[in-house]
């Protein structure tokens, strides 16, 4: 890959990394086809991350799809797939790691304290491999966005981070590698989370200003789901991931994190 990498850049090519998981779904299409409008070659990688796993979360039961992921991306556009297995990615004795230490903490980091130093290091070695000018996220990982976003100009790595909107599904669910899962009732259950989005969205379109009432608003509805358990509920900056007393728009979101069962789900909303 860094061969490849580096013969595109020499031939003077503009390459846009997608870093995946893999089990592609619809956001992640996105993903690929809003960089293929922008570079002159897209990479995607497939990785399944162990660094991003708690000790509670079996990266065994993590979907895996990769002739099902190959032919997305062909579809889609990418010029190539970098596939390495998590062995060869952090070999044997791997005790290398990058942590960022100001926007992990909020939000996933408070239940998830060692979700986004897998993030880092995972996005610094695929940086350091590729070497890309874009590196492209889809705005319900915000965070995790945010993050890398922040590590690449601490770092100084060249890459611009650039988020793209969020896929919903027809009923409004966002597009996510775990709502295969979900059986019908708890589908049902899930759509709480955009329900109560868009509500926030419209108390905030009508003047809305204050993140209480916003908040406050967000719990009611997800409270009415006995399924649904709420992890954080937050109206935070877009840059920090801190919680805000006022309101700006178009740098702040709205964020929800939930258990539906013992499925996880985050999303938010741009205010």
């Amino acid at each position: 890959m860094r061969t490849v990498a580096a013969q595109l850049r020499a031939a003077g090519k503009t390459i846009a990394l997608v870093p995946t998981m893999g089990a592609l779904h619809a956001g992640q299409e996105a993903l690929i086809r809003a960089a293929v409008t922008r570079a002159d070659v897209v990479i995607v990688s497939t990785i399944v991350n162990p660094l991003q796993f708690a000790p509670n979360e079996l990266i065994a039961n993590y979907p895996r799809s990769l002739p099902e992921d190959l032919a997305l991306c062909e579809r889609c556009g990418a010029a190539a797939v970098f596939a390495p297995s998590a062995e060869e990615f952090y070999p044997r004795n791997f005790s290398t790691y990058v942590t960022e230490e100001a926007l992990s903490k909020p939000l996933c980091g408070q239940s998830r304290p060692a979700h986004f130093r897998g993030v880092a290091t995972m996005m610094a070695k695929l940086f350091n491999v590729i070497e890309p000018n874009f590196a492209y996220f889809g705005q319900k990982t915000a965070q995790r966005a945010a993050i890398v976003r922040k590590m690449a100009a601490d770092l100084h790595f060249s890459a611009e981070v650039i988020v793209v909107p969020t896929v919903r599904e027809a009923d409004g669910l966002a597009a996510g590698v775990r709502n295969r899962e979900f059986t019908t009732s708890q589908r049902q259950e899930a759509l709480a989370l955009s329900k109560a989005l868009q509500r926030v969205k419209e108390m905030f379109d009508t003047g809305v200003r204050s993140p209480d009432r916003l908040i406050a608003e967000a719990t009611h509805i997800l409270s009415q789901h006995r399924r649904v358990r709420i992890i954080y509920i937050a109206v935070v900056d877009l840059q920090t991931m801190e919680p805000v007393r006022e309101l700006v728009p178009d740098k702040t979101m709205l964020a929800i994190s939930v258990w539906v069962d013992e499925i996880r789900l985050i999303d938010n909303t741009l205010l």
